[in-house]
């Protein structure tokens, strides 16, 4: 994960019909500057929720249109599955959580045209966040945005708080959010994929080769992605309770056998990219991993077809965590990053 400004520095050096890849989209940071550059990319991740962020970012439909489907699939009755106990009493009012489910199963239904992936986009982004003093921008009782609370955790946090959840209307939220994000947007262009990029299809480019592939894949023993966006994973359909399955991650079993499953990943984008292309990762550790981020990202990429250019400090990746702090009790400490890059042999 890092800061727009770091796939647009590197991007803004390509050619104009070069193609860029990530195969770990995450946010679609990457695809999302690669567009603002006019450049195509393809965006691949296990992770629905990355997915269906990535693929709000490529889209532009206009703002009326997004209002009017929104305001559409509201005024239908049709009958949704609303989840019940004490964490959706308190995470949500209860008419903010019936419209929720109005919309879940209708973008289940469909979500195929632009207005829809770019609805879908903003509920997943306006989910859960903390309260506003102003107008309400999330629909959650106070919550950090960057994940999801853990239940029992957040029932705790909320009722010894006595903070109860507010009703918010969500067409007013849908409204400025789609205003903000798509009044004025670059020409949608790329592709966002939902898979496993160790699997040589999902990174396959879709017309020419790839000329840039700028990614930052998941830090060794940080396994929670997909637990951490837990409530997001239901709205796409996911259950109603956090999810610790692994399906589509690489393995953390031991730092070996995370750098052999990033290795397919090098080498299945090697394979859909032109000679001469670049690969840039940026890559970090977490503190209570013994094992050498510098080491294993060196051990994934032997014998990808990729020759290591130079290594460079990136710096920490604290930014944007004082907002989520807030809602713990132990404080995680800045992870230190480096940037790889590297040129197809």
């Amino acid at each position: 994960m890092f800061p727009l400004a770091f796939p647009l520095k590197i991007l803004s050096r390509a050619a104009k019909n070069d193609l860029v890849l990530d195969p770990f989209c995450g946010r679609g940071t990457t695809n999302y500057a690669a567009r603002l550059l006019g450049l195509d990319s393809v965006g691949v991740d296990s992770s629905p929720v990355a997915a269906a962020i990535t693929a709000a970012k490529l889209v532009g439909p206009l703002p009326s249109t997004i209002v009017a489907e929104a305001s559409d699939i509201l005024a239908k009755k049709a009958p949704c599955d609303v989840p019940r106990g004490d964490f959706w009493d308190w995470a949500f009012h209860a008419e903010t959580l019936l419209d929720l489910c109005k919309f879940r199963a209708a973008l289940l239904e469909d979500c195929t045209t632009s207005a829809r992936i770019a609805l879908r986009g903003i509920i997943l982004g306006a989910l859960h966040g903390p309260r506003q003093k102003t107008a309400p921008s999330y629909f959650s009782n106070q919550s950090p945005r960057t994940y999801a609370p853990k239940p029992a955790y957040a029932v705790r946090f909320w009722r010894d708080r006595e903070l109860e959840p507010p009703r918010v209307e969500l067409l007013d939220v849908i409204r400025r959010r789609a205003g903000r994000y798509y009044s004025a947007g670059p020409q949608p262009l790329g592709i966002a994929r939902l898979g496993d990029s160790r699997t040589p299809v999902m990174v396959a480019a879709p017309s020419s080769r790839f000329s840039w592939v700028v990614t930052s894949p998941p830090y060794y023993g940080m396994r929670t992605y997909l637990p951490d966006q837990w409530l997001r994973n239901w709205f796409l359909g996911g259950p109603p309770e956090v999810d610790y399955g692994t399906l589509g991650q690489v393995s953390h079993k031991g730092p070996d056998i995370f750098a052999s499953d990033l290795r397919k990943v090098w080498k299945n984008g090697r394979a859909a990219s032109a000679d001469g292309a670049r690969l840039v990762i940026r890559f970090g550790g977490i503190a209570d991993r013994s094992a050498n981020p510098h080491e294993i990202i060196m051990l994934s990429l032997a014998e990808t077809g990729w020759r290591t250019q130079t290594v460079k400090p990136a710096g920490s990746a604290s930014d944007g965590k004082r907002q989520a702090n807030s809602f713990l009790r132990n404080r995680s400490e800045p992870i230190e990053e480096f940037v790889v890059w590297a040129r197809a042999a």
